[in-house]
């Protein structure tokens, strides 16, 4: 299903269920004004058509104990492929870093990290960042409030609103 074959109802389907993934067909059907059977058949085609990757539930940090918020930018000594490969290997595997970016300008790396305490953030950067080789300068930033956060993507159909 390419994106220029997405019709309005399409939209409605995708806005509706990044609002609400849990939403019963039944009650997204009423919302996108389909019967509940062909608007299951489009969120399938959805899905097998690679529009809907995967269905979570967003838990809140400070309910769950990581109350600190911090984006490190990482230098790596050399930008040579495989140091890009075994940096990006090594923070796969952390639950700590939220998302990893390889970026343009002063730093290689951005990642974001959430973690309990200062102490557990010092745990994570002497313990694990300082030590994967090649890694040349760390930086850290502390998020003092989050003014915005969203995991819905604005879609090109500006008239829904869900």
């Amino acid at each position: 299903m390419p994106n220029k074959s997405l019709d309005m109802v399409d939209w409605k389907i995708l806005g509706c269920l990044q609002i609400n993934a849990n939403i019963s067909n039944v009650e997204l059907s009423k919302e996108v004004g389909l019967s509940p059977s062909p608007c299951l058949a489009r969120v399938r085609q959805l899905e097998k058509s690679g529009y809907i990757s995967q269905y979570v539930t967003l838990l809140d940090p400070i309910k769950v104990g990581l109350k600190v918020s911090v984006f490190i930018q990482v230098t790596l000594e050399r930008q040579v492929e495989t140091a890009l490969e075994h940096f990006e290997k090594a923070v796969l595997d952390r639950a700590e870093v939220m998302e990893c970016y390889l970026m343009t300008g002063e730093s290689d790396y951005l990642l974001r990290v959430m973690v309990a305490d200062i102490q557990a953030l010092e745990q994570f950067i002497l313990n694990f960042l300082s030590k994967v080789p090649g890694v040349g300068n760390i930086k850290s930033s502390f998020s003092l409030k989050q003014v915005k956060y969203q995991t819905a993507l604005p879609l090109p159909n500006r008239n829904y609103q869900g």
